[in-house]
């Protein structure tokens, strides 16, 4: 009885009290998470290569 009860609470809460987002907000999150992931992978391999050749220049002095 209990889980039958949670089910119908869970229903009637998805359907009347979550506020869905529009499509229009649903793309223009999308896109802002697109952009900031893209932004981060850019800054990640910037500091990649920057740490690479920073290794490359000591491990040629040492050897």
């Amino acid at each position: 009885m209990k889980v039958v009860n949670y089910i119908k609470e869970s229903y009637t809460e998805l359907t009347q009290k979550v506020s869905w987002p529009t499509r229009t907000e649903l793309v223009n999150s999308s896109i802002v998470v697109l952009i900031a992931s893209i932004i981060i992978a850019l800054i990640v391999w910037v500091m990649d290569l920057g740490f690479e050749k920073i290794m490359t220049f000591v491990y040629e002095k040492l050897l």
